[in-house]
């Protein structure tokens, strides 16, 4: 008789086991985490419907984007995001045209250097960028809870210009107090929208990333006194207003600052 009982005791027991684990759910938990990022990106300017003389006449395509971001993701997959980036590239369109005093007349006009030699001058665009803003990560399964399509929007200020660089000697007609005469320096607000995918490793820290296609506005304004640009007409203050548009694709290295993802186990 005892040895029936331990038998449907033990029974009893097995089944139970048997009924808790089959009813094990696994769930991935959302993250909340600091995020530090690096990111690189290929930006194009827009001629429509960007002003004339904007960013798009004065320069070539395509410009470089070097940036870096931190910000703060919460576990209802909403983010904020601050970010400064540096973007170059796009050497100056027709030069010398736009400054001849600083080029020789000759047929092959160059910029003439202290010692009476080709300087090999090179002018290109460059700008300095800050902006703020946030987005959502609309997941795409139960598999990955952190990663899904981004949709974000960013305001911030700019700042840009024309940089001279002499690769073999100086030429005074193209640096200092000269260079700010050429240099096309404007300054004005900004606002991003971009939509892209947004991936967290559950097994990295290490493997984060997200790629993102961004539209920019600019609106801006010459920060210079005084302005020389035989192709634009100008000799003296430049109180146009411009606005520019541009085309970004842009890959950004992700590092949280917390752990991988948890599970959590449900029981029932």
């Amino acid at each position: 008789m005892k040895r029936t009982k331990h038998k449907i005791a033990l029974l009893l027991l097995l089944l139970a086991c048997g009924t808790a684990k089959a009813q094990v759910k696994l769930t991935q938990d959302t993250l909340a985490t600091p995020i530090v990022g690096f990111s690189f990106g290929t930006a194009f300017a827009s001629d429509k419907p960007s002003s004339e003389n904007g960013i798009h006449d004065l320069y070539e395509n395509p410009l470089l984007n070097y940036g870096i971001e931190a910000g703060y993701k919460f576990k209802s997959n909403w983010f904020v995001m601050l970010d400064g980036s540096l973007t170059i590239g796009g050497d100056l369109r027709t030069p010398e045209l736009r400054m001849p005093a600083a080029y020789s007349h000759d047929s092959l006009p160059i910029v003439i250097g202290t010692n009476g030699t080709d300087a090999e001058a090179t002018s290109y665009y460059r700008s300095l960028s800050m902006r703020i803003g946030g987005g959502k990560i609309f997941t795409l399964g139960d598999r990955n809870p952190n990663s899904g399509i981004m949709l974000s929007m960013y305001g911030g200020i700019l700042q840009q210009k024309t940089v001279f660089m002499m690769n073999k000697e100086k030429a005074p007609q193209l640096q200092d107090d000269y260079a700010r005469i050429y240099d096309h320096k404007r300054r004005g607000f900004t606002l991003t929208e971009s939509i892209g995918y947004w991936f967290m490793s559950n097994k990295s820290n290490f493997f984060n990333l997200h790629v993102t296609f961004e539209i920019t506005q600019c609106w801006t304004h010459s920060v210079r006194d005084y302005i020389i640009d035989e192709v634009m007409g100008l000799h003296g203050p430049d109180n146009t207003k411009y606005f520019d548009l541009l085309y970004n694709i842009k890959l950004c290295w992700m590092f949280p600052l917390k752990g991988k993802t948890a599970y959590d186990y449900y029981f029932f």
